[in-house]
C-alpha cells in the first residue's frame, strides 16, 4: 500500500520508536538525519499515498524535535507537517470520527506497531478503529497537527490536549526528587528553576506554577537543602506572585483540598501550568468522573491562601535553617533550679532514635554555647552531648547549628593536651549504650550509683579524650556547608 517493503517498514518504525523513547538523552546527529529524511519524504509529496507513513514517523519523533534537534531540523519538520496538514485536512470523507481525535501521549507507545500493521494490508488487523479511518487523509492531517502540537505546544487546534514534552520531563524529575531519589540532577538548581518559572509564568499559568513551588518548598525546608539562596529564590518568587492573587473574590462555597504529597502536588501543578495540561486535567476529570472543576483548582482566592501559607513556612524555616538560632528556651528544659544539668533528661535525649530528632539541633547548639563557661565535669557531659546530637540530627544540622558547634569543637581540638593520659583506665567508649550508663554517675555520683564498669572521673575529663571527641565530630560536620568556618551570625 505504501510502496515500501515490509523490512523497510519494520526498520524505520523501530528507528523512530527508538528516537521517541530516547528523546530526553542528548542531541544525536544520527537522529537528526533520520528525522530530516522522514521530513523530506513527506515534503516531497505531502498529499500523496505515502503521506500517512511519513507523518506518523514525524509524530513518533516529534518529542525529540521538540527538545534536542540539530540546526535546521525543527524548521524542516514543521514545514513538512504544515504542508501535509494543508494538503489533507479538507479532503472529503464519510467517517464520523478518526483515530487522531482520541490519541494522547500514552498512545504514542504503540504507534510503531500500529504503523506497520496499518500500512501492510496483509497484516492481521486488531485495532479498535477500522483501517480506512486510520488511512483517511483527514486522519493523516490530524496526526500532522498532533506532531506540530508536540513540537510547539498550543500552535494548532483540533487535536487532543497534551502536557508539553518539557513539562512531562519536569514531572518525572520532580517525582524522583520529591520521592527522595534525585538521580542525575542538581537539587539546588532544580528547585531554584521552579522559583524562576513561577516568576516568569504567564498569568493563566501562574496558579499551576505556584502549586509546583508549594510542592518543592516542603522539600526545600526539610533540611536537605543546605544553600540559603535556594530558599531566598523561593521566597522572592512567592512574594512577587502574591500580589497577583490578593483582593480576589469568588463565589465558591468551598475550595478543593490540594494534594498533600510532594510528588502528587508537583504533578498537578505542572499539569495546570500550560493550556495543554489544563486540557488534559479537564479531559481526565470528564472521563473518570471525579476531581474538582478547573476553575476551583486555580481559583485566585485559593491561590492567595496557598501563597501566604507557603511564604510563611519558607520564611520561618529559612530563619531556623540559616538565621540566628535562639536556644535560650533550653535552659528551662535542661537545667535544674540550682543551675546544675538535668542529667537524666539530657542522657535520655541522646538516645539515637527518631523520637529525639526534634531535640537534637537545639540541644547540641545549646551545649556548645554553654561549654566555655561550664565546669570541668559539666564540660565532659556537654561535649558528649554535642557529639551525639550531631549524629541524631536529621537530615543534617542546619547552618547556624553547624557554625556554633564547630566554633566550640575546633577550640577544644586545638587546646593544649598532654603527651600521655594521667589516668590508667580507658576513655569512655563513644557508643551511646556505654556512655549512657556511666554519664549520670560521673556527673552526679552522689545521686546515681556506678555502673558495673565505671570509668574514672579523670578518664571522663581527660584533655586527650576531649580532643578525640571534638576531632571526630568536626570531621563529620566539616563540608556540610560551603561556609562552615565562620562564627555564629
Amino acid at each position: 500500500m505504501t510502496g515500501i517493503d515490509n523490512d523497510t517498514l519494520d526498520d524505520l518504525s523501530q528507528l523512530w520508536d527508538d528516537i521517541r523513547e530516547n528523546h530526553q538523552d542528548s542531541r544525536n546527529s544520527g537522529y537528526d538525519q533520520a528525522v530530516l529524511d522522514c521530513a523530506a519524504r513527506l515534503a516531497a509529496d505531502p498529499g500523496g499515498g505515502t503521506a500517512f507513513f511519513w507523518t506518523l514517523g514525524l509524530a513518533m519523533t516529534a518529542p525529540y524535535v521538540a527538545r534536542l534537534p540539530g540546526e535546521g531540523v525543527r524548521q524542516g519538520v514543521v514545514a513538512a507537517l504544515e504542508a501535509a496538514d494543508g494538503a489533507l485536512r479538507d479532503r472529503p470523507c464519510d467517517h464520523g470520527s478518526h483515530p487522531y481525535r482520541h490519541h494522547d501521549h500514552h498512545d504514542d507507545l504503540y504507534l510503531g506497531d500500529q504503523l506497520v500493521q496499518i500500512a501492510d494490508e496483509t497484516a492481521e488487523w486488531d485495532e479498535e478503529r477500522p483501517r480506512d479511518e486510520w488511512l483517511c487523509p483527514r486522519n493523516t492531517a490530524g496526526f500532522a497537527r498532533i506532531a506540530l502540537d508536540i513540537i510547539a505546544p498550543g500552535s494548532v487546534t483540533d487535536v487532543p490536549p497534551r502536557v508539553p514534552v518539557d513539562d512531562r520531563g519536569t514531572i518525572a524529575t520532580l517525582s524522583s526528587l520529591l520521592h527522595g531519589y534525585p538521580l542525575g540532577i542538581d537539587i539546588d538548581e532544580e528547585i531554584s528553576f521552579q522559583a524562576r518559572s513561577l516568576t516568569a509564568a504567564e498569568p493563566e499559568d501562574r496558579a499551576g506554577r505556584l502549586q509546583v513551588v508549594r510542592a518543592v518548598s516542603w522539600y526545600a525546608v526539610s533540611g536537605i537543602v543546605r544553600t540559603k539562596s535556594v530558599l531566598d529564590d523561593l521566597v522572592e518568587a512567592v512574594e512577587q506572585a502574591l500580589p497577583h492573587f490578593e483582593d480576589a473574590t469568588c463565589a465558591h462555597k468551598r475550595h478543593p483540598v490540594l494534594p498533600g504529597s510532594g510528588p502528587d502536588a508537583a504533578e498537578l501543578g505542572v499539569m495546570l501550568s500550560s493550556p495543554g495540561g489544563r486540557g488534559v486535567y479537564e479531559r481526565i476529570r470528564a472521563e473518570e468522573g471525579y476531581g474538582a472543576p478547573l476553575e476551583k483548582v486555580v481559583c485566585p482566592v485559593l491561590m492567595e491562601e496557598v501563597a501566604e501559607d507557603v511564604l510563611d513556612r519558607l520564611r520561618e524555616r529559612r530563619e531556623e535553617l540559616f538565621g540566628n538560632r535562639d536556644t535560650s528556651h533550653a535552659d528551662a528544659e535542661y537545667l535544674r533550679a540550682d543551675g546544675r544539668l538535668e542529667i537524666e533528661r539530657i542522657a535520655d535525649r541522646l538516645d539515637y532514635s527518631s523520637r529525639n530528632e526534634q531535640y537534637a539541633d537545639d540541644l547540641g547548639l545549646w551545649a556548645a554555647r554553654r561549654y566555655e563557661r561550664a565546669g570541668e565535669r559539666e564540660r565532659a557531659v556537654l561535649l558528649l552531648t554535642v557529639y551525639q546530637t550531631m549524629k541524631i540530627s536529621y537530615p543534617s544540622p542546619p547552618l547556624p547549628v553547624v557554625r556554633g558547634v564547630l566554633a566550640t569543637l575546633r577550640a577544644v581540638a586545638a587546646a593544649p593536651r598532654p603527651d600521655a593520659c594521667a589516668h590508667d583506665d580507658e576513655h569512655p567508649a563513644l557508643r551511646y549504650a556505654e556512655f549512657r550508663r556511666g554519664m549520670p554517675h560521673f556527673y552526679a555520683p552522689e545521686e546515681f550509683p556506678p555502673a558495673e564498669e565505671c570509668r574514672s572521673a579523670e578518664a571522663w575529663t581527660c584533655p586527650r579524650f576531649a580532643a578525640a571527641v571534638a576531632e571526630e565530630c568536626v570531621e563529620g560536620l566539616a563540608g556540610l556547608y560551603e561556609d562552615d568556618g565562620g562564627g555564629e551570625e
